[in-house]
Order: structure tokens, then sequence, then C-alpha cells
């Protein structure tokens, strides 16, 4: 690969970053049909030739925002295998569910307006690449309950648990915080919620929680390799 080849890549992939990130705000604020590829173009700083050099249209950047979604979502199930670590693996996935639903707020609000509409611009995708996602999924907690590793709980709807529990904190964050008298999450509060997730859902799968103590040192690990390399390891 030329070093032009890696610059342009490069250059694109921030752009598409940037574009998709003034869209989440734009369609947060005025839902799908209230808002203008012009007023993303405003809020990404490009011109907006660019967004349809590079998504054709808005419905195309629409259906790119909910699949990049799904996918920052779900990648740390993406090599779960049969030998995998079942407490570890719910335990990453639960907690860094919630902390997306800190940090990315908008999008678990996006996708939720979207289901709730019936999945207009999303049920191929549901039918077709999540379906295929969930089932690849479900058939590696069945090999972790066929070899006595978890209790014989229903694969698919642990991850639905998964999904709308930790979701909740997102799309029903005015709720959360006006009950618990709070302006916003604060550190303290992703770390306590983790704690209670992951405590009811893992002892429910008759297996004992790594604890906070687990996942923060793991997110450490992660932190340094990508300081000294560029590189997240998995």
């Amino acid at each position: 690969m030329s070093t032009q080849k890696y610059k342009t890549g490069a250059i694109r992939e921030r752009n598409n970053e940037n574009i998709l990130a003034a869209a989440e705000q734009e369609f947060v604020l005025h839902g799908f049909k209230g808002t203008s590829m012009q007023a993303i173009a405003d809020r990404a700083g490009v011109p907006k030739a660019n967004i349809h050099y590079y998504f054709k249209n808005k419905g195309n950047l629409y259906r790119a925002l909910l699949e990049n979604i799904l996918t920052t979502w779900n990648e740390v199930l993406s090599d779960i295998n049969s030998d995998s670590d079942p407490a570890r693996i719910l335990s990453l996935f639960i907690r860094t569910k919630i902390r997306l639903s800190y940090t990315h707020p908008n999008a678990s609000k996006i996708f939720a307006m979207e289901i709730i509409q019936g999945a207009p611009y999303l049920k191929d995708y549901i039918s077709d690449a999540m379906r295929q996602w969930v089932r690849e999924k479900t058939l590696v907690i069945q090999s972790w309950i066929d070899a006595g590793k978890i209790r014989a709980v229903d694969p698919t709807h642990l991850i639905f648990m998964i999904w709308s529990s930790t979701q909740h904190y997102a799309d029903f964050e005015t709720q959360v915080l006006e009950v618990t008298n709070k302006r916003q999450y604060e550190e303290d509060d992703i770390l306590r919620i983790g704690d209670f997730l992951e405590d009811m859902i893992l002892r429910g799968c008759g297996l004992t929680p790594p604890g906070r103590a687990a996942y923060l040192a793991l997110v450490d690990d992660q932190a340094a390799t990508t300081d000294s390399t560029g590189i997240t390891e998995a």
C-alpha cells in the first residue's frame, strides 16, 4: 500500500467520523424528518457536497449512523467463542454498554426512536445482519451452558436483558436523573450501576461477578496498550 493511499484512507475515515458525530447531534435534536443535510454540514464544518460524496443522501447517512451505533455496542462480543470465560465476557459487555450510555447517550436515543417507529430505515439490517449476529452469540452462550459453565438460561433473552437494562440509563436519562436528584451522571454513578447490573445478571447465570477492580484493571491495560502503540488490542 502506498503512503498516499494510506493518507487518503485516514482522511476519509476522519471525515466520516466527523460527519457521523454531527449527524448524531442533529438527528437526536430534530429527528430524521426535521434534520437537513445542510444542518449536518454546518455542524460538521464541511461543505454539504462532501456529505453527499460520502453518503449520497440523508437516508444512507442515517442508516450508516444506526449501523455504526450497533457495531460500537456489540464489538465487545465480536470474538467470543466456547473457550471464552463467560463471567469476564458478560461483565465486560455489561460495563462497556453502561459506559457507552454515559459517553454516547444520543446514540441510544436515536436507536430507540428508530425502533419505536417500526425501524423503517433499519428493518433490513435487523432482519439480516443483526439477526445473524444474535444467532451466532446465542450459539456460543449455549455452548457455555452445555459445558456447565453457566446456568441453563435463555441465551437470546439474556442478550435482550443486557441490551435493555444498560440502554435504559441513556434512553430514560432525564427520568433517572430527576428521580435520583442529579444534574448528570458522574463517574461513580457509572461504576455503581455497573456493579449492580453485573451482580444481578451474572449471579442469575450462576456466575461469580469479576467485580469493579477487574474491569478497571482491564481498562487500564487497554489504555496503556493504546498509549504505547496507538492501537487497542482486544
